[in-house]
């Protein structure tokens, strides 16, 4: 087994709060600060950089709130800035008086290293750069804080001057800076040029740490590479916000060396907990989560081809690098035109039923594939799909009886729709329903026939509705895909309807998703596994 020795100590350090936060589209209060915070202490990450205190009114007050209402297990809060600006001291500076007014007992510092940014972005000379690293590292580090210095530029300013990026390197290292960041700013570098600048940077004694930007799409992998190289302090931001295209993403980082190299550096406990906090994040940062993301994301262990199905039903790690488990992730089975008998065999299992009937799993594969070529989809519509197997197993449908339905639209009115529905012991009879367009006018017609038997369905929240036109080049004409997301308190199902228009499909998804609240969801809270599934066709 291939194998690396953990350079002790060894650091994982987060730049969620300040470098993510430059991710276009991305704003955090102080509040949704101090919660991530709080959450990426629970990975057990070694460093949280809050921000850059003085910079803005957000970070400045992170820091003073910080002091009173974060409590960190295992990191450490860390502030951020700058070396001293040109023409004052650092004694005299006040953005390093911010510096040491946030009261942390680590500050990471960027300096230049790049000798075009020095003489061009801070219009100043190559020596009095490096005065500027020294006055500021020591000043700080006599103020009893532990100094941690980002080159910033380094990689791009080592192939134009190697001996002034690695004179910055030294220079911070000399005037007591615990551990020098190599950063890849503009994220142009690519794995195969990494080793080679670490390794002989790490020839000057000092304690190296990597810093990537994603701009080739290599910075988790540039970061190993400088793992693999020696360095001893790994920053990246959980789920890889940041600028542009965004930094190394840290949840990826943390599964890599724990699981890859087999290195202590959280918990197994805490890895468990990964792919919640990622999602956690994501949620109070108001990202869409992204499905691919490595290790956390949704389709991480997603199996949609038969073959894969079948080699899974033997050995799970036959297609799986890792047990999802240890992530706190899950194995999916997809279900589509490409699926076979074991696709949806597991799947089912998954939702707890028993397709063991060879039989039966083949018809209900073939009933798949037909319905997929006729539009449908069953790889987010869980809900149908559970639908269609309780179908085929021979369940009971009569949850309730859809006769004819039909819907008004005037452009200055509320949409008006009139559903007849009945029950196994009463004929349909009309209900009327008004709302704000067809889809939810049917939608209120048929809350208001059902909840009279069953009055917890007006508590049910349709909280999402996805509309896609299927044949290329019909235009209105072209027949229609609709999934609707579903709600009733913590329970969320997605239903999927296909016609040959919009409304159609809506009313036969908005069918599904009431059929399966009442055969399956406030079943269960009956205690009862009975329930069925009927198209709502008219």
């Amino acid at each position: 087994m291939w194998s690396l020795a953990k350079p002790e100590p060894f650091h994982l350090y987060d730049t969620s709060l300040r470098d993510g936060a430059q991710q276009e589209g991305l704003r955090l209060s102080v509040n949704d600060k101090l919660r991530i915070a709080a959450a990426l202490d629970s990975v057990g990450v070694s460093f949280i950089e809050g921000g850059w205190p003085g910079a803005n009114p957000t970070d400045t007050e992170f820091f003073a709130r910080a002091k009173t209402q974060l409590r960190l297990s295992h990191a450490q809060l860390t502030a951020f800035g700058a070396t001293r600006r040109v023409g004052l001291t650092a004694a005299t500076d006040p953005a390093t008086a911010a510096l040491l007014d946030a009261d942390t007992e680590v500050i990471c510092l960027v300096a230049k290293s790049h000798e075009r940014h020095v003489t061009h972005a801070l219009r100043t000379t190559l020596e009095t750069n490096l005065e500027m690293i020294r006055d500021t590292v020591s000043f700080l580090c006599a103020h009893s804080r532990r100094v941690f210095v980002d080159c910033e530029h380094f990689f791009d300013g080592y192939l134009v001057n190697p001996t002034y990026a690695k004179l910055v390197a030294a220079t911070a290292a000399e005037a007591g800076a615990e551990v020098v960041v190599l950063c890849d700013t503009n994220g142009g570098m690519l794995p195969s040029q990494i080793p080679a600048i670490v390794d002989d940077v790490a020839q000057l004694g000092l304690n190296l740490g990597i810093h990537c930007h994603n701009d080739t799409g290599c910075a988790v992998a540039n970061t190993l590479a400088g793992v693999d190289a020696g360095v001893m302090h790994v920053q990246g931001t959980v789920n890889g916000y940041g600028e542009r295209t965004g930094n190394a993403d840290l949840t990826t980082l943390i599964a890599n060396l724990k699981l890859k190299y087999h290195w202590d550096v959280v918990s197994d406990e805490a890895l468990r907990d990964l792919t919640h906090v990622s999602h956690t994040v994501a949620e109070i940062a108001n990202q869409s989560a992204s499905p691919r993301q490595p290790y956390v994301g949704v389709s991480s262990f997603a199996h949609k081809a038969g073959l894969h199905a079948s080699a899974i039903k033997v050995d799970a790690n036959l297609y799986q690098h890792i047990d999802p488990a240890v992530v706190g992730n899950d194995m999916r089975m997809l279900i589509s035109d490409m699926a076979g008998r074991a696709n949806i065999q597991i799947k089912a299992e998954q939702l707890g039923h028993d397709l063991s009937d060879q039989s039966v799993a083949a018809r209900l594969a073939d009933t798949v594939k037909r319905r997929e070529a006729q539009g449908y989809s069953y790889e987010a519509a869980d809900a149908s799909f559970d639908l269609l197997v309780r179908s085929e197993l021979g369940q009971d449908l009569s949850a309730f009886v859809i006769g004819a339905w039909r819907v008004f639209t005037d452009r200055d009115e509320a949409s008006q729709a009139v559903v007849r529905v009945g029950f196994a012991d009463a004929t349909p009879k009309p209900y009327v329903g008004e709302g704000n367009g067809p889809v939810n006018a049917l939608d209120q017609a048929l809350r208001e026939a059902l909840t009279d038997r069953h009055p917890r369905l007006a508590q049910v929240e349709l909280t999402d509705y996805r509309v896609r036109l299927l044949d290329n080049g019909h235009g209105t004409d072209a027949t229609t895909r609709v999934l609707i997301d579903t709600r009733l308190d913590s329970v969320t199902w997605t239903t999927v309807g296909v016609g040959a228009n919009v409304i159609e499909a809506s009313w036969e998804a908005l069918v599904d998703a009431y059929t399966y609240a009442l055969v399956v969801v406030l079943a269960s809270d009956d205690g009862r596994t009975t329930g069925a599934v009927g198209s709502g066709r008219a």
